[in-house]
């Protein structure tokens, strides 16, 4: 891997941590110059601008979350699982603060203030998270492994709202533990071998 590449990289890296502790406009270049060890200059360089910067950063997150689905589906294929194995993904990243929050929640909080490509990419993040999700309560609905209240995209929508207020939650009383304590019972609401 070549220096510049390595560059970006610990300039995405800053960002992404940056992003999660204060928002998008919660951090600046300087900021990033100072974390990183490098004149602004530089990371222009590589980021002319701030929205280059954070959409670039919102994309491979993005493509970290397809890439991260995709193997959760090439390893699991029970829907009861699926869910079981996401909202495990999060906790363990809460508990262990390696990722205390999903960037694109986090943004999202922030729309109407984020730049429009920023913004797009956001949605379209939610959008793909919510059709793989769909496709896990239809699969759940036939198979009966997954009691449905409503039409299994609802249940999506039910589903990714309940893990992002759950890493809100857990966030606003400065307890990983409290993550689990709202996202099991909506696991032992949907599952049928509950």
């Amino acid at each position: 891997m070549s220096n510049v590449s390595t560059t970006a990289d610990d300039i995405l890296a800053c960002a992404r941590t940056l992003i999660i502790a204060g928002g998008y406009n919660g951090f600046s270049y300087a900021d990033i110059a100072d974390v990183v060890g490098i004149r602004k200059p530089s990371i222009h360089h590589h980021f002319p601008s701030k929205v280059d910067l954070v959409r670039t950063l919102v994309s491979r997150y993005r493509q970290e979350a397809e890439d991260g689905i995709a193997e959760l589906e090439r390893n699991i294929s029970d829907p009861v699982e699926l869910l079981q194995a996401y909202a495990g993904y999060w906790k363990a990243c809460i508990t262990d603060a390696s990722a205390p929050f999903c960037v694109c929640a986090l943004l999202a909080g922030e729309l109407p203030v984020l730049p429009e490509e920023i913004a797009l990419e956001v949605r379209g993040h939610f959008r793909a998270l919510s059709t793989w999700l769909t496709s896990v309560f239809e699969r759940g609905m036939q198979l009966g492994s997954l009691r449905l209240s409503s039409s299994p995209r609802v249940e999506a929508e039910v589903f990714i709202a309940t893990i992002h207020g759950a890493m809100l939650s857990a966030r606003a009383y400065g307890d990983p533990q409290v993550f689990g304590q709202i996202t099991n019972p909506l696991l032992d609401r949907v599952s049928v071998r509950h």
